[in-house]
Order: C-alpha cells, then structure tokens, then sequence
C-alpha cells in the first residue's frame, strides 16, 4: 500500500509580514505563498483562515525565533503565542521548527537569483518559509527512518 501524504502549511511569523509555505510529504520541497500583513504580530485571521480552507493541511509548521546559542528571546514567545491562537481558531496541530539562519539563507539565495540591485523587489519571507517547512520535512523521514 502506497504511502499516505500530507500537505503542511508553514508560516514564517513576524511582527509586520508572516511570510508562508506550502509543502507535502511525497516531495519534502515547499513552495512560498504571498505573505501576509500583521499589525504588531497581529495577523489577519480571515486570511490565515483562508489558506487553510484552500490547502487543507493536515498541520502548521510555525518558525521558531531562538537566539544563535538556543536560547530562547521575546520573538519565540510572541511566536508561540501565534502557534496557540492558530491551534485555538482552527483547531488543527501546529509544531514549531527552529529558524535560525532561514532569513539569512533567504535573503542570500534571492540576492544570487536576483543580484543586490533587484534584491529590494523581492520578499524573503517566504522563501524563508519555504526553508523551515523543508527542514521541518526532512527531519521527519530522518525520524521515520
């Protein structure tokens, strides 16, 4: 019998933009979404709402901000707060994924795609997304392995 796949919705969050994924399992590759607007970490709901309706993911990947020692600041925090009120909206599981370094590496491959003169047209919040939600899914068939 053939392997079941998911589809996973990933969010980048932070406190303007929350940049977003979507992946699966049978592939482990992630695409990026628009991103979308928060108002002090605030996002839309309807839109989040939205995404989900139309991807029907089987669970969120949400970001994990931690320091580059592991520890913990007041993004991961605001971060898991996020990962509550989504959890509490839409009742659907939502795991955490450590991001350090997914906006550096963003950042770094739109500016070999597109060159620091064209970088500013270009957002990497959902290419970072796109990264978290791949190591998230790469870290699973490690752990079914």
């Amino acid at each position: 019998m053939p392997a079941k796949h998911h589809t996973y919705l990933c969010f980048d969050y932070g406190l303007k933009r929350i940049g977003v994924a979507v992946g699966n399992s049978l592939t482990g590759q992630a695409r990026e979404l628009a991103p979308l607007t928060a108002r002090d970490g605030i996002p839309n709901w309807d839109a989040i709402g939205a995404l989900i309706a139309e991807w029907k993911p089987q669970q969120l990947i949400v970001g994990k901000p931690l320091n580059m020692d592991g520890s913990e600041n007041e993004m991961t925090q605001r971060a898991r707060k996020f990962c509550n009120r989504v959890n509490g909206r839409f009742n659907i599981a939502v795991d955490m994924m450590d991001e350090r370094l997914s906006s550096f590496e963003a950042k770094q491959q739109l500016s070999d795609e597109f060159g620091y003169s064209d970088f500013g047209k270009h957002s990497a919040d959902g290419r970072a997304a796109c990264l978290i939600l791949e190591s998230w899914l790469s870290q699973q068939e490690i752990n079914r392995a």
